[in-house]
């Protein structure tokens, strides 16, 4: 079932979030995200008129997405980047394919144009993933992230929600 975030997801938000910064370099965000920081951040992007969503399952939370505008000031109000994240032992299932859906069809029912993804160069699963979804590779910015000492780079893959 997929829903709305609230409140009472924040824990188990964080523990799918938290191990996958500390853990690795799929997101270039360095410290872990507290759960007052997490409830913020889903109450800063819904109140933004953004999606902040759940996948739940008997278990709980097995996974969510959000968005939020790619890059500030209004010539971009119409470019969205998402974010999206499963439990590991939901992946590979066709949670992600939902969760992102999810996503998209919010921003484009509220008028947005394309959706973006920013991905760890070496990350070759999310990459195949957002191919597999219609994705295309739109740029790559060579060491733009910095994490567990060393430079990683940035593929920016896109989506043209209108199409």
């Amino acid at each position: 079932m997929l829903r709305d975030a609230t409140a009472d997801d924040v824990a188990q938000i964080a523990a799918i979030w938290n191990p996958i910064i500390r853990d690795t370099v799929v997101t270039f965000w360095p410290t872990e995200r507290s759960e007052p920081e997490i409830a913020a951040f889903i109450a800063d992007r819904q109140a933004a008129g953004h999606a902040f969503v759940v996948a739940q399952d008997h278990d709980g939370v097995a996974g969510f997405a959000t968005y939020t505008q790619f890059r500030g000031g209004p010539g971009y109000a119409h470019s969205m980047e998402h974010s999206v994240h499963a439990h590991p032992d939901r992946r590979g299932q066709g949670l992600g394919r939902l969760l992102v859906r999810a996503v998209e069809d919010h921003a484009r029912i509220r008028g947005h144009r394309l959706m973006i993804g920013g991905i760890t160069g070496s990350n070759a699963a999310s990459i195949a993933f957002h191919t597999a979804l219609g994705y295309a590779e739109w740029g790559r910015i060579p060491a733009a992230g910095w994490k567990f000492g060393q430079f990683h780079d940035l593929v920016l893959m896109g989506r043209d929600l209108s199409a």
